[in-house]
């Protein structure tokens, strides 16, 4: 019974810390400039968000999200190797985004880009 309890404890402990690390890192909270909340359930939580030519977004955490371009975006992705490549989207087109923990990267954008993000809950 007894280790039950102790388990039980630490796994309530662990859920917490997760969640508030979650939280210390979530996007609308951190960074508003960038992210603002537009709808919100139980099931998921969509954001607007708009990345602007050389603006350093502080470190975010996201769950698994569907990313929906509202205008043509493109910008420059420097890979680790140091290699560079073009990336860009058209109006409307969505795409998938996993899970990550991102940021602290300047945006090299070609114009100012707005997009929808659908976060799964």
């Amino acid at each position: 019974m007894k280790k039950s309890i102790f388990a039980l404890g630490i796994f309530l402990l662990g859920m917490a810390a997760g969640m508030a690390a979650t939280f210390a890192l979530d996007p609308v909270r951190v960074a508003p400039h960038i992210y603002e909340l537009a709808f919100e359930n139980d099931r998921v939580r969509v954001l607007e968000r708009t990345v602007r030519n050389g603006e350093t977004p502080p470190l975010i955490a996201q769950p698994d999200r569907v990313v929906i371009y509202l205008n043509p975006c493109a910008w420059l992705v420097e890979e680790d190797d140091g290699s560079k490549r073009m990336e860009s989207f058209k109006f409307g087109e969505p795409t998938w985004a996993p899970a990550e923990t991102h940021g602290g990267k300047t945006s090299n954008v070609i114009q100012q880009c707005s997009v929808i993000e659908v976060e799964l809950l």
